[in-house]
């Protein structure tokens, strides 16, 4: 019997529900059709609810290539540039470098995550974002967006803008200024310009039907996958740790985080990857589209997705397949997501895949999406 890529992936998968995924739903599309699509394991575990294909996930950073597309449908329209400066909409959002100076952060530095911002957790604890309490967009529920953009600014720059690359609340940063830009909030942003558009119903800042919300787990070291308390700091082996409130897609008073607030299903995710894939005219001119999924950073040091890999507009791009050692095509784009989704798109191969998993942090940096990648692969 052929070793098909159903057959593959369904191994991966297989052996994975359960011990470190509590639950996930996985799609391929190959030339424009479905060729997989599998939900698994358990949506909420302990009350016994299956996971669906129309199940809700916390998006985490898939927010972010969402977002940026947003910004990049306005920048066509003319309603702003990538080199327009942060201050010009934001006057008082002037975080300074060590010795005080206070430069300038473009848009374009914020959609390629080299403004100098950066995570709380990309920081130990007694780091300056811990101590100014930032919000990563994934906790401290009811918290608005003016308070934690003063706490942003109130931390210090990690280098001069446009000098190195590093992961940052940046696209959070970007969102409200879309939002302000409109002059109304993100999600009506977002809805106008890109899920509308996409047909992409489940997916937003408020969850579409809560029933169908999955729990959020994080991984144990002693066994299977728990579910998150309201507040839960979730290690990684050797990084900081991440800090979770799963009910934060659920307070209405929290800020629309356009890094890392969304909530969604597979498909609605699907339809986004395939529609940057193939250019849908409803979402980019040709090229603008072409550009965001080019290397945009240069040789700027940075991790910026691993070796062999840069940074476009939206995501990680690769360069070098060899040195990453991956299957995947080079021009390959692809990002993860810290509540344990991943999700790439090989333009050579005419191929996408989203993983969305409750599961944090092995659905985004563990085994899983790397076995499920060379399953689809063959490798």
């Amino acid at each position: 019997m052929p070793d098909t890529m159903t057959r593959r992936i369904d191994r991966v998968f297989d052996a994975a529900l359960g011990p470190r995924i509590a639950g996930a739903v996985l799609m391929v599309v190959e030339r424009g059709e479905i060729v997989y699509q599998r939900a698994g394991g358990f949506a909420d575990r302990e009350a016994g609810q299956a996971t669906a294909l129309d199940t809700i996930f916390r998006l985490a950073s898939l927010s972010k290539p969402v977002t940026a597309t947003a910004c990049l449908a306005m920048v066509d329209r003319g309603e702003l540039q990538l080199d327009d400066v942060v201050s010009r909409f934001l006057p008082q959002f002037r975080p300074r470098l060590a010795d005080g100076s206070a430069p300038d952060i473009t848009i374009r530095q914020l959609l390629t995550h080299t403004s100098g911002l950066t995570y709380r957790f990309a920081q130990w604890p007694g780091g300056s974002y811990h101590l100014a309490n930032v919000s990563d967009g994934l906790d401290q529920p009811g918290l608005d967006m003016e308070e934690n953009l003063r706490r942003i600014a109130s931390a210090p720059l990690e280098f001069a803008p446009g000098t190195q690359w590093g992961y940052s609340v940046g696209i959070d940063v970007l969102g409200h200024i879309l939002a302000l830009v409109r002059g109304t909030t993100l999600g009506a942003v977002l809805a106008d310009l890109v899920t509308g558009p996409l047909g992409m119903r489940d997916t937003g800042f408020t969850v579409a039907d809560r029933a169908r919300l999955s729990l959020a787990y994080a991984d144990n070291p002693a066994g299977a996958p728990v579910p998150m308390a309201e507040t839960h700091s979730v290690p990684r082996p050797t990084e900081p740790p991440t800090l979770y409130s799963p009910g934060r897609v659920l307070d209405p008073g929290s800020f629309q985080s356009g890094g890392a607030g969304l909530t969604g299903t597979a498909p609605d995710f699907a339809k986004f990857l395939e529609a940057l894939r193939t250019g849908h005219p409803s979402l980019l001119a040709p090229p603008t589209r072409d550009a965001a999924l080019r290397n945009q950073i240069g040789d700027l040091s940075g991790d910026a997705g691993g070796t062999g890999w840069r940074f476009g507009f939206l995501s990680g791009v690769l360069i070098d397949p060899g040195g990453a050692a991956t299957p995947q095509s080079a021009g390959t784009f692809y990002w993860g997501g810290a509540h344990g989704n991943t999700w790439f798109v090989d333009p050579v191969r005419e191929l996408s895949f989203v993983g969305l998993t409750n599961t944090a942090v092995e659905g985004v940096d563990g085994r899983f999406p790397r076995d499920i990648r060379d399953a689809i692969y063959g490798v």
